[in-house]
């Protein structure tokens, strides 16, 4: 069984590999634009799953695959912070998210390509940011991090810096909950630990 990971995301490239788990990628090419104006938690499953969908649906796949696909979202006061388009957006969120909580989720959407069997979920991790100053802002900002992350941070970088405290799955505000995902996989037949 081949394992497709529906993302071009490095970060969850890399904590796929740190799962041992052998598997291609192909990017799904879809409108990721909240249309429909869903809450974030049901956002995030739906552009997962659509990820998922648009590879799995792909006449060129091999029927025994395994899809995974993945959207997160930072959250802060029930408003959505995606990537930001430019430096002054990310220094916006980042002033927006200066010394306080908020939210990342991801959903997660596995399709078996086969039978077109799926599941789908979401997981929701809240994030202290420390009380910062412009000019660290600003200097995160100009290092390059922040403009391919949604909440303009990375925790798994220089962001790192930036944050006080979590409260849930640190692998969730990388951008993947791998946790969850191996709890998904079993469903499928494929397991982490054997």
């Amino acid at each position: 069984m081949q394992i497709i990971l529906a993302s071009q995301s490095p970060r969850r490239s890399e904590l796929l590999k740190q799962l041992g788990l052998n598997f291609q990628i192909r990017i799904a090419d879809i409108d990721e634009s909240n249309s429909m104006g869903l809450k974030a938690s049901e956002l995030v499953q739906y552009l997962a799953f659509e990820k998922a969908k648009a590879v799995a649906e792909d006449s060129s796949l091999d029927r025994d695959s395994i899809v995974i696909g993945a959207d997160t979202v930072v959250v802060k006061d029930g408003a959505i912070l995606g990537k930001p388009r430019d430096k002054q957006e990310a220094f916006n969120m980042l002033k927006s998210l200066n010394g306080s909580w908020h939210e990342v989720m991801t959903g997660i959407a596995v399709i078996d390509a086969n039978s077109f069997k799926y599941d789908k979920c979401v997981e929701i991790t809240r994030v202290k940011m420390k009380e910062l100053k412009d000019e660290t802002i600003i200097a995160y900002i100009n290092s390059g991090e922040p403009l391919d992350k949604a909440g303009a941070y990375g925790i798994q970088g220089l962001g790192a810096v930036l944050v006080d405290r979590i409260e849930g799955c640190y692998f969730n505000v990388v951008g993947l909950p791998i946790s969850k995902l191996s709890d998904i996989l079993k469903n499928y037949g494929v397991y982490v630990l054997k």
